[in-house]
């Protein structure tokens, strides 16, 4: 039941279903990413909202950056890319803009956040005396302040009216099995099972390289990254698969048997040529 019900949010939207949501139950969509960095997991992210608000969902994200910064706003854009400004000023990473452009939202600063914010944020509380001298540790009180923060973050509006939003899509920046990532998956592990398996679906985007002349899709870099996850405690529901060109079927049977996913479950986002061509891949792509 419970995997009908991540199905629903993502892949049965292109039928334009009804979702009833548990009254006062926040959903959360977390997008990870394996194999490499750059793969578009922001355009993804950004992509799976607008299938969601296709559904008649309201929809908020969040992005995690594990960079020691407490925001981009110093950071050359040689090595990490443009800034954007939000609203309220805050510098933030580049895909907080497709975020905003996707869904039609007005984010504030603290929908990104950093490995900085969260560090500044414990020191600064172990300084007031509020862990009443207990020693401070990553385990418990940094997951713990990650997981408080997404949960507060999530209720916030951002799309102009009042109540929080149906689902929060979060998406965790970096590559699985990075150190500084560890945190942040240990947090999001406790969240999944504190807020419940409902109310959890977890989207991995990896790629699908084509190597040399042999034109072979290999599925083994997938797998790989796919183990890295499930031995942090997270398994993911679907598989955004990023490939030059349209995914084989004998590799979906490949990525369903190895990766314990279901061949409706994986998602095929190959080389398009415009970025808002994505949601339709999304939503088209189990056809």
């Amino acid at each position: 039941m419970c995997c009908k019900l991540r199905i629903d949010w993502i892949v049965e939207c292109r039928n334009q279903k009804f979702i009833e949501l548990e009254s006062g139950r926040m959903k959360y969509v977390l997008v990870s990413g394996g194999v490499v960095s750059g793969l578009g997991k922001g355009v993804t992210a950004s992509s799976i909202g607008v299938v969601l608000k296709a559904c008649g969902l309201r929809v908020t994200s969040i992005k995690i950056d594990p960079y020691l910064n407490t925001d981009a706003g110093t950071m050359s854009p040689f090595e990490h890319g443009e800034v954007f400004v939000l609203d309220d000023g805050g510098e933030v990473d580049l895909d907080l803009g497709n975020y905003e452009r996707f869904l039609d939202v007005t984010l504030t600063r603290n929908n990104n956040i950093t490995t900085g914010k969260i560090y500044q944020s414990v020191i600064d509380n172990e300084r007031r005396g509020n862990y009443l001298g207990k020693t401070v540790q990553v385990i418990p009180h940094i997951t713990d302040a990650i997981r408080d923060w997404i949960i507060a973050v999530a209720g916030i509006p951002v799309d102009g009216k009042e109540g929080p939003a149906d689902v929060c899509v979060i998406e965790l920046g970096g590559t699985v099995g990075d150190i500084e990532s560890m945190p942040f998956i240990e947090s999001l592990r406790q969240l999944s099972y504190s807020v419940g398996p409902e109310n959890f679906c977890l989207v991995h985007v990896s790629l699908v390289p084509v190597i040399g002349v042999v034109g072979e899709q290999k599925t083994k870099p997938t797998q790989h990254s796919v183990r890295e996850l499930r031995a942090l405690g997270l398994t993911p529901h679907l598989l955004a698969c990023r490939s030059s060109q349209p995914l084989l079927e004998n590799t979906k049977e490949k990525l369903s048997q190895f990766c314990h996913v279901p061949e409706s479950n994986i998602l095929n986002i190959y080389d398009v040529s415009n970025i808002w061509h994505v949601p339709l891949l999304l939503r088209f792509s189990t056809r």
